[in-house]
């Protein structure tokens, strides 16, 4: 279980965090508002009202214990780069941050933050995906340009070997696991077959997978 602060409760503020908390996580929530703050309390495992622009403030959450704070204001560009600033000020390793506009992921990729986060243009590109592959269920990356794609094995897939499925680039597309009903199997061979409704996970680079695309509709 790995320990997060959560600075700004507002929409995407308290989707994190109440995300975090379900997979088992805790969490602190920090906002300036106490009306904000009174309505989560009893759902996170702490929320603080503090103002997050002011460093002394911030200071007396102990914010080095935390793996990572999530600066989530990103209406309030001024308010943002002050937290931001603060927390750097504090010695705060891992700071990931909500981003709303250009100007603000330009200024904020400036201070040597580890993520920027833009929720709108990311769930765009998610339903863009979803709208063009309505096989792939969902999808994530990993890193060093990978990623993993959750697809849904229909009608016309089943009974297919993973050689048969992947087809010509069965070299460069692994396959990770499969769930079939209640269960997972990862040992998974080019002559594994899998079955209508299988959910199929499939490792590799956005144009291996782009380009495999066409064949698991």
């Amino acid at each position: 279980m790995a320990h997060f602060t959560v600075i700004g409760l507002g929409r995407f503020g308290i989707a994190a965090s109440l995300e975090l908390l379900h997979l088992g996580h805790s969490v602190v929530g920090v906002d300036r508002d106490p009306k904000i703050v009174g309505k989560y309390v009893e759902q996170l495992t702490q929320a603080v009202i503090c103002d997050s622009t002011d460093e002394s403030a911030l200071r007396e959450l102990d914010l080095g214990s935390s793996d990572a704070v999530l600066v989530a204001i990103g209406e309030d560009m001024q308010s943002s780069l002050l937290c931001i600033l603060a927390l750097k000020n504090l010695g705060v390793k891992q700071i990931w941050v909500k981003a709303s506009t250009k100007e603000h992921h330009t200024i904020v990729s400036k201070l040597g933050v580890q993520r920027i986060i833009h929720p709108e243009e990311e769930m765009g590109v998610r339903v863009a995906q979803a709208l063009n592959y309505p096989m792939v269920n969902n999808y994530f990356s990993i890193g060093h340009g990978l990623y993993v794609v959750e697809i849904h094995v229909n009608a016309s897939l089943s009974d297919s070997s993973i050689h048969q499925t992947l087809g010509a680039a069965h070299r460069q597309v692994k396959a990770v696991l499969v769930k079939r009903k209640d269960s997972v199997i990862v040992d998974i061979e080019d002559d594994f077959r899998i079955k209508q409704d299988d959910i199929l996970l499939l490792t590799g680079t956005r144009e291996q997978l782009q380009y495999l695309a066409p064949r698991l509709v």
